[in-house]
């Protein structure tokens, strides 16, 4: 009889889906969303089931098809519209399904993997050929125990096994070389997590001690069925106790899994106050009638720094909760979780989520079975929450929708900003986009009326904005001669903040101490072994490190081409003007916000509570101490290098150097003591300097437009990127060749879609992979779209690896 089949979506760089045979044991379970193991290749791995044979669909009889090996869960860990919405980015961004599946999916901390060894028929020849010796070596009389163990127990050896065998992983190394053992990696289920459950068996008897009867009470009467230790607390009885009445059959038992841990009760956290003012109820009013009309609706709240945005994105999730709907809201940095996760759950009380990728990952896979389960209705997550399993969502949100942490730079490369609104679009749901320095694409599109336009114009309590002044360095080293980590005047801002007892707040947008080692005799800087990138100097750590590889070296003595001891150190970074304020200000208390000093959850909150508690007097960091945060008693905010963004081969440059600039200045002055920005520059002409220091979001944006209109980049025309690459250059060069010709003979050009490349990367070799690019622009997205899934399906005519070609579309960075 014919098998049914269902498509599984395997985590594997290869865009298709697997057939595999339902076994009937497995039929009413094996629905699209579940988790199943499969076997695939010589491994055992676990996928998802995307869509299932229709009854009338089965496999042809002799077809040779593996089975599934188990159904994961009993019920589908992924909703139907959330496979839906897989499906869409595979399709959209070009990704395999199986890897779109992935990153939706929670880590499988239910699962492990373990080695198998399975006997050949070389090797039942080689275990009859020992057998028939008389005289036996060592090796030989161990390989002969490994086969035995095969053949006998009829079932695969697992590696534990051999390890007990004294000997054996020699033995069995020997014979999977020699093809009589066939090595597989095999995934299997963990034990889940439990705890007994106590209740009272219905014994209606006098109870025979004191004892007793208080667990009779407290069971029966005051609790109902309750954990073991639980019961042991309550009723202040002995385990023993427990166990006797358990084999006296007074007490019943079972197993329930471990619930998520209450972790987000904390106790000095009160609910926010939650007084609108004119504008943001204006705002909230409009949100509700969106969600009373029942469309899917896109909005653009667009405010001011410290006008109050996420107040209302409290009350546009307090009026989807109360329409019986869910809310979804995303941050753009793992930071900003514990800030807004707490008043969430100070509002909206144990019903709220949180997740992002700095979990860890027996934490995140409870929180996000507990979206699963209906037990959290509100989600607060970075960029990967926008996969959160909620039903019936009624509002997504993206804070800070402009920042470029949104892009995933690895497959699947989404954006979770887009993926969030085609959610909400699916959903039926409210699209809420926020930022006071909105993106470009997004404040066009509410210009064009494709999202409806909020403006919160003044700041809550009519709080001034913070003045901003430009530091000329130019004119400081004019009068001076003299360079540092930073001007006179910020230093002379800082030490009046430090008699004040306030607080500052100085932005420099590099990490490390210096930015690279530079040999002043015969020119050369020292480069990653992997990519062709200077090595960042940190000092602290005594090494020179690789940003994007992460491959890192001993700082030299002399220079490693001509010997030279004449070294030097290139540019400040965080380290090196978090070393320098220490000398300028030895009895402030300095802290350092960047990748490097907050490696873990942990010291994140630690510095950022320690900051918020006024324990700090000094906060210097990278960009990550511009987003979001809302500190009361910062009075200066301070920028160095601010136009170092600006010599960067990238037509968002301008944008991001105006983004970063207004959204630092808005740390300044958010309680009731004023503020002051002073941003230092040797570029003080450019408007994106200019525009920012005057807080013009509008003529900035009408500024820039002009040029993105000229040049035909977003939001006039779709970018997408088509990057070649590999270990050896030949081969990269040639099959870049290879797709030349392809879009020459597809006619790109007359398709509407301008075809820019082949040309080396600006980064020309990263992770020891030489790299070509070509970039792709057009008005029409769907032509562009249609050319990139013929481009694939060429590559693989040609037999081009799919590792070898790598399409983002809608492209952050041309980096």
């Amino acid at each position: 009889m014919a098998a049914l089949t269902c498509e599984v979506a395997l985590p594997v760089p290869i865009r298709s889906t697997f057939t595999y045979r339902v076994p009937e044991v497995f039929a009413e379970r094996a629905v699209p969303g579940a988790r199943v193991l499969v076997p695939f290749r010589k491994r055992t791995m676990a996928g998802v089931i995307v869509e299932c044979a229709a009854s009338g669909r089965r496999a042809p009889e002799g077809a040779h098809l593996r089975e599934i090996l188990d159904v994961l869960d009993d019920q589908p860990a992924i909703p139907p519209l959330l496979a839906k919405l897989g499906r869409w980015v595979a399709n959209y961004y070009l990704a395999p399904e199986g890897e779109v599946f992935h990153a939706i999916l929670p880590p499988a901390v239910d699962l492990r993997h373990a080695r198998e060894l399975h006997l050949t028929e070389a090797g039942r020849a080689r275990k009859r050929e020992i057998d028939s010796r008389g005289n036996r070596s060592d090796s030989e009389i161990t390989e002969l125990a490994l086969l035995q163990l095969c053949e006998i127990e009829g079932q695969p050896l697992r590696a534990e096994r051999v390890r007990k065998l004294p000997g054996g992983e020699e033995a069995a190394l020997r014979l999977i070389r020699g093809g009589m053992l066939e090595a597989r990696e095999v995934a299997l289920r963990r034990k889940a997590r439990t705890q007994k459950i106590i209740a009272w068996g219905g014994s209606e008897g006098k109870p025979s001690s004191e004892a007793e009867a208080r667990l009779r009470q407290v069971l029966r009467e005051e609790r109902g069925p309750m954990p073991v230790a639980q019961v042991l607390r309550e009723a202040k009885v002995s385990r023993a106790l427990v166990e006797r009445l358990l084999r006296q059959g007074k007490l019943q038992s079972w197993e329930e899994p471990l619930p998520a841990e209450e972790h987000w009760l904390e106790s000095d956290w009160s609910a926010p106050a939650n007084t609108l003012n004119a504008d943001q109820q204006r705002a909230v009013d409009e949100i509700t009638a969106w969600m009373d009309a029942g469309a899917f609706t896109t909005g653009l709240l667009y405010g001011v720094t410290g006008s109050g945005k996420t107040e209302v994105y409290l009350a546009a999730i307090e009026a989807a909760l109360a329409r019986g709907r869910t809310a979804l809201i995303l941050v753009p940095e793992i930071a900003l979780t514990l800030w807004l996760g707490r008043q969430c759950r100070a509002r909206f009380g144990a019903g709220v989520a949180v997740l992002h990728s700095g979990l860890p990952d027996v934490e995140r896979v409870r929180e996000w079975w507990r979206v699963r389960a209906g037990e959290a209705r509100v989600v607060v997550g970075t960029r990967s929450a926008v996969f959160a399993p909620l039903e019936n969502v009624g509002v997504v949100i993206v804070d800070e929708e402009q920042e470029t942490s949104y892009k995933q730079e690895e497959t699947p490369r989404y954006h979770g900003r887009d993926v969030a609104i085609v959610r909400a679009k699916m959903e039926g749901a409210i699209a809420l986009l926020g930022s006071a320095t909105p993106s470009l694409e997004s404040f066009h599109h509410a210009q064009q009326g494709r999202y409806k336009l909020l403006q919160l114009e003044s700041r809550v309590e009519g709080r001034p904005l913070a003045p901003v002044e430009i530091v000329d360095l130019r004119e400081e080293f004019r009068r001076t001669h003299k360079t540092g980590p930073i001007s006179e005047k910020l230093r002379e801002a800082i030490a009046a903040r430090l008699e004040a007892g306030t607080q500052a707040i100085v932005l420099i947008n590099r990490r490390g101490y210096s930015w690279y080692v530079l040999c002043r005799s015969c020119g050369v800087s020292l480069q990653c072994e992997n990519c062709s990138i200077a090595l960042t100097y940190h000092k602290q750590r005594g090494r020179m490190v690789c940003h994007y590889c992460g491959y890192s070296r001993a700082v030299p003595k002399t220079c490693p081409k001509c010997g030279s001891e004449h070294l030097y150190y290139v540019g400040a970074g965080a380290e090196q003007l978090e070393e320098h304020l220490r000398e300028l200000f030895p009895g402030a208390r300095i802290g350092r916000l960047d990748r490097d000093a907050a490696r873990h959850r942990r010291a994140y909150h630690q510095l950022l509570g320690a900051f918020a508690a006024g324990r700090l007097d000094i906060l210097v960091g990278t960009q990550m101490v511009a987003k979001g945060h809302d500190f009361q008693r910062v009075t200066l905010a301070g920028v160095v290098s601010a136009d170092a963004q600006l010599g960067l081969p990238d037509f968002r440059a301008a944008e991001r150097t105006f983004q970063i600039l207004t959204q630092v200045a808005g740390r300044a002055g958010r309680g009731e003591l004023p503020g002051e920005v002073l941003v230092e520059t040797y570029y003080p002409e450019h408007y994106a300097i200019t525009l920012a220091a005057q807080q013009d979001y509008v003529s900035f944006f009408e500024r820039e437009l002009q040029f993105r209109r000229m040049l035909h980049y977003p939001p006039f025309a779709a970018l997408a990127i088509v990057l070649v690459r590999d270990a050896r250059l030949e081969n990269a060069v040639r099959w870049s060749r290879e797709i030349e010709r392809f879009f020459q003979t597809a006619a790109a050009e007359s398709r509407g879609v301008r075809v820019l490349g082949p040309s080396a990367a600006p980064l020309a070799r990263l992770r020891r992979e030489y790299r070509f690019q070509f970039l792709l622009k057009t008005p029409r997205r769907t032509e562009m779209g249609r050319l990139l899934r013929e481009c694939l399906a060429a590559c693989a005519k040609k037999e081009i690896p799919e590792k070898a070609v790598l399409v983002d579309v809608d492209p952050l960075s041309l980096m």
